[in-house]
């Protein structure tokens, strides 16, 4: 196992961690740029307003997509215990 071989593992790595939580990031981005306006706009200040919406809209994100993202964590799982097995049989 060389460099390239361990550079390529942490980038898929990272590709993999980005792939997965990009919908949840996403969709707390956006509800807290709905619920900042809505402060902005309605001079309401409340720290609970800007949590509560966000939890439930990435709980249920996380749940719509939980199985989209078990298969891409087993994809990159098997790749790993295939790529074990290779460097093994060096």
């Amino acid at each position: 196992m060389d460099a390239s071989m361990v550079i390529d593992l942490g980038r898929q790595a990272l590709i993999v961690v980005m792939t997965i939580s990009g919908p949840m990031l996403v969709a707390g981005l956006l509800v807290g740029l709905i619920v900042g306006v809505f402060q902005a706009v309605t001079q309401i200040h409340e720290m609970t307003l800007t949590f509560i919406p966000k939890i439930v809209v990435m709980v249920t994100v996380f749940l719509a997509f939980l199985p989209w993202m078990l298969l891409k964590l087993v994809e990159y799982t098997a790749s790993l215990f295939e790529l074990i097995g290779n460097v093994a049989r060096w």
